[in-house]
């Protein structure tokens, strides 16, 4: 029986590490471009935007027509039961008239009048053509929002790759805690068997391994979180994904008034709030211009028949003139209100450009900050592999325990986790200052 169990139980850990290894092959491994494109094109509400954009691209067609003539068809058809009479009296029109009154039947009892007309704005092409340039306003707004969603994407995305790269690090990290605490209690174990030790904190050691554990799990779940995330977001259809490594470079960096002075011509919410502001300035326009008379040239032909008295065929032009006098007072409560609104936009327009100024200046001081703390984190990596060589050079020499061997591997994977994320962490920040500057 235990011979059984001696040779079955190496298999079964064989077969488990090979099915292991088979289902990591076959997780997808993604780089950040590509994740990012993925979460660009699966993304609902860019698409949403994307359609709003052609709806409000139609608005403008549509307001293109009014400045144009618009053009009526009727008709109507009517039966009369009872028909009017025109009567002559006796001698009303002279030695012509007849010695007795006359009587003629006015009319048919079916009628009938089809016509067209068409009528062409005047004194109102200036305020349509105010509304083309809200409508076109309006389009521009939209595909502003639509840019800012795909940047609030391409920054979450990023965040999220390197969040779990970041993870990962530290994972390495307490992997080697855990094998560094685990080593620790199997030398006190041996000093207790070999009678070389009466007094040893094994309950310590056992505490510090199964917080490492503990801690590791912690990790792993963070991990899972932030890969989770990551899958909804891109719309990958997968339940694990691998990325791939990368090396942070240190990119160059430019002034913060470089940086302000792009801004101010690319940031999305400056642009944005400078839209809204000009749409404020078109409403006040196209509220003044609704004081001004419509004054339109109608022009038609009319066909009918069954009234005597009207021509069979009838060719018309003239003028149509409507003001409403009451609109004058009603519209200057709304150029009024539509003032305040323009205040609110410009007033909106500068606390954003003082926002963004700020923000600016923060993530420059942010990225100079990750810079020192790369700097820092190469020098305490040399150190630590400068020991690591040290301390390999006295195991092989037999001067030293495995614990301190394994000791300095965790320090270095330590200084090496504090790097890496110190490198990602300078990538964030400049990310997110070229998002400000609009680059």
């Amino acid at each position: 029986m235990k011979l059984t169990i001696k040779f079955v139980l190496p298999l079964m850990v064989y077969f488990m590490w090979c099915t292991l290894s088979l289902k990591a092959q076959d997780v997808p491994t993604y780089s950040l471009e590509q994740l990012t494109d993925s979460a660009l094109r699966n993304n609902h509400a860019l698409v949403t935007k994307m359609w709003q954009i052609k709806e409000k691209q139609a608005k403008i067609e549509e307001d293109k027509i009014k400045r144009y003539p618009s053009t009526t068809l009727s008709g109507n058809y009517l039966h009369s039961f009872s028909l009017g009479e025109l009567t002559i009296p006796a001698g009303l029109i002279g030695q012509s008239s007849p010695s007795t009154d006359k009587s003629f039947t006015v009319g048919q009892n079916n009628s009938s009048v089809i016509g067209i007309m068409a009528y062409q704005p005047i004194t109102q092409q200036a305020k349509i053509k105010t509304g083309v340039e809200v409508a076109k306003t309006d389009v521009l707004l939209t595909e502003k929002d639509r840019l800012k969603i795909t940047l609030q994407i391409k920054q979450t995305v990023e965040q999220l790759y390197y969040g779990i790269l970041i993870t990962q690090k530290r994972l390495e990290e307490a992997d080697a805690a855990l094998a560094l605490a685990k080593s620790k209690l199997q030398d006190v174990e041996n000093a207790l068997r070999a009678g070389k030790t009466v007094t040893a904190d094994k309950a310590g050691l056992q505490a510090n391994i199964a917080d490492e554990e503990q801690n590791i799990l912690k990790l792993n779940i963070q991990v899972q979180d932030y890969t989770g995330d990551l899958i909804t977001i891109t719309g990958i259809i997968a339940t694990d994904i691998k990325l791939k490594e990368i090396e942070p470079d240190i990119p160059a960096m430019q002034t913060v008034e470089e940086y302000q002075n792009a801004a101010k011509n690319s940031n999305v919410d400056l642009q944005i709030a400078n839209l809204n502001k000009s749409k404020a300035v078109l409403s006040i326009k196209s509220s003044r211009q609704s004081n001004i008379p419509e004054l339109g040239l109608i022009g038609g032909y009319a066909h009918q028949f069954g009234n005597a008295l009207l021509p069979v065929n009838n060719t018309y032009v003239g003028l149509s003139l409507k003001w409403d006098l009451q609109s004058i007072f009603s519209n200057k409560q709304i150029t009024r209100q539509r003032r305040f609104g323009l205040k609110q936009a410009e007033e909106n327009f500068i606390n954003t450009e003082l926002q963004v100024s700020n923000d600016i200046k923060k993530a420059h001081r942010k990225v100079n900050q990750a810079q020192a703390l790369v700097a820092a984190a190469q020098k305490a990596v040399s150190y630590r592999q400068e020991e690591l060589k040290i301390q390999d050079d006295k195991q092989a020499a037999g001067l030293n325990k495995s614990a301190d061997l394994l000791n300095t591997k965790a320090l270095l994977a330590k200084a090496r986790a504090d790097m890496y994320s110190a490198q990602l962490s300078y990538r964030m920040a400049v990310s997110d200052l070229k998002i400000l500057a609009g680059q």
